[in-house]
């Protein structure tokens, strides 16, 4: 029989994945990530959980292959044997012109976004019992485009209201919650607080600041935690009060 709970973090190499999966490492999780193209980076990850004293490990799956996010999966669930915890967080930022956006763009962000966040669900759901937790991670340009230029981004991360509402429906029998987290701007090296747009989107916000990747990873940290089991079907969107 397994003593401890054992997480999966999609895109958890760096940034608000990386954040997300060390959060639970600290509290005595497992913790898999996968990570698409920088071993060294999803490697040190490892070592900063390991050095809590739990069990890490990272495996490259690239989010728009569909055989490596169940192979994740799998070799997560048979490493700690069973899963608790699934994070949906893999994902890109694509901006520009609306009018010229390729069909074949369209079809990979939808992937990487949505199709990325089912599969992983699908393939991790059998390794689960009751108690397990599914996080999604959205963003809070599903609430509010104050901007231009972000219309297949808002559109892909969208979808992930849906699933997240459909699952909760249909995993709630069996005792698994499925909630979606909303990031704003978030200091990472995708969106550096220091970037050239920065002071453009701070002013968009209540409170004037940058989310800190800490403040995302705190948030899933209640969802997937005590204090989230009768939380399911919900989002909350951390992003210092943008669409306040």
């Amino acid at each position: 029989m397994r003593t401890s709970r054992s997480a999966l973090v999609t895109g958890g190499s760096r940034g608000i994945g990386a954040a997300i999966a060390k959060r639970p490492a600290r509290d005595g999780v497992n913790v898999a990530i996968t990570y698409a193209r920088s071993a060294d980076r999803a490697g040190a990850v490892v070592e900063e959980m390991t050095a809590t004293g739990v069990r890490a490990l990272a495996v490259r799956a690239e989010a728009t292959d569909v055989d490596a996010l169940r192979d994740a999966a799998a070799r997560a669930a048979a490493a700690f044997g069973g899963l608790d915890v699934l994070v949906n967080n893999a994902g890109i930022a694509p901006c520009g012109p609306f009018e010229d956006v390729t069909a074949d763009e369209v079809d990979r962000v939808l992937a990487i976004h949505a199709r990325a966040a089912f599969v992983p669900a699908q393939a991790v759901v059998p390794h689960m019992v009751a108690g397990g937790r599914i996080v999604n991670i959205g963003s809070s340009l599903v609430e509010r485009v104050p901007y231009p230029g972000w219309a297949l981004y808002a559109m892909s991360k969208s979808a992930l209201t849906g699933l997240t509402k459909a699952l909760a429906r249909d995993l709630g029998p069996r005792g698994i919650t499925v909630n979606l987290v909303h990031p704003g701007s978030t200091d990472t090296g995708m969106n550096p607080a220091g970037g050239p747009d920065a002071d453009e989107e701070r002013r968009f916000t209540a409170l004037g600041r940058y989310c800190d990747p800490e403040d995302v990873a705190a948030t899933v940290a209640h969802l997937v935690g005590d204090g989230g089991r009768n939380v399911t079907g919900a989002a909350f969107v951390v992003d210092a009060g943008a669409v306040a």
